[in-house]
């Protein structure tokens, strides 16, 4: 995925509301961005893999494909274009599924468009370093970042989207000590305590997949603190 300049930033909007797509496509456009749009999912998917975009603005509730699906579908495919949901769906379940579907943030409406500006330039700061690395790897652990897939001693592993963060999230942390506050920010990039055990059971599944077959527990709790995969296991 080429990276430019902010003037020249590569958005795609899928979006079903006129009103709403024209305001955002504007405010974009005025802020320097290079704007398409799509006004349903089908067209939206198409115009995804074939544009070569740096960013997807995605509506939840659209008609012929929804938004979740198109960005299953976009992850699945192995691609990594951050994407911004845009939505009236505003329940912290809506948010957690729409992040567990592959959303890297979650915006809801009503929104002010300052507020839209600078999350989508916080998505776009990321460093290349990390979106154009190709593996990750701990012990007998392999993480494959462009085809998005785990292996542990040579045998694959199935993980889902938010899995596959929180084991990537861990593995670049290798050695340290990650609390789950840091993980709510960075996976779920929830700022609050949202009151659920979701850490808890993302840990519990995760450990589940990756010590299968007797395998040794790679990532340690640290009683107190958080987690860590160690790079000695």
């Amino acid at each position: 995925m080429p990276w430019h300049t902010k003037d020249t930033m590569k958005i795609l909007l899928i979006e079903d509301d006129r009103q709403t797509r024209d305001y955002v496509s504007a405010g974009l456009k005025e802020t320097g961005h290079t704007v398409d749009s799509a006004k349903d999912g089908y067209e939206g998917l198409l115009s995804a893999k074939e544009g070569n975009y740096d960013l997807l603005v995605v509506d939840r509730m659209l008609p012929h494909l929804d938004g979740l699906t198109l960005v299953k579908t976009l992850r699945s495919a192995g691609a990594h274009v951050p994407v911004l949901f845009l939505t009236t769906m505003s329940g912290i379940d809506d948010r957690v599924e729409g992040l567990n579907a592959g959303g890297d943030d979650y915006l809801v409406k009503p929104f002010a468009f300052s507020e839209l500006d600078a999350r989508i330039n916080a998505l776009l700061r990321r460093p290349r370093s990390i979106l154009e690395q190709k593996a990750l790897q701990v012990a007998d652990l392999e993480i494959d970042l462009l085809k998005r897939t785990v292996k542990r001693g040579g045998q694959l592993i199935d993980l889902q989207p938010t899995e596959f963060r929180l084991l990537d999230y861990l593995v670049r942390h290798a050695g340290q000590v990650v609390t789950r506050t840091m993980l709510l920010e960075n996976v779920w990039d929830f700022h609050f305590d949202p009151k659920t055990n979701i850490v808890e059971t993302h840990i519990s599944r995760l450990r589940g997949k990756l010590n299968a077959g007797n395998k040794t527990d790679l990532i340690q709790t640290i009683r107190g603190a958080g987690y860590m995969i160690d790079e000695i296991a």
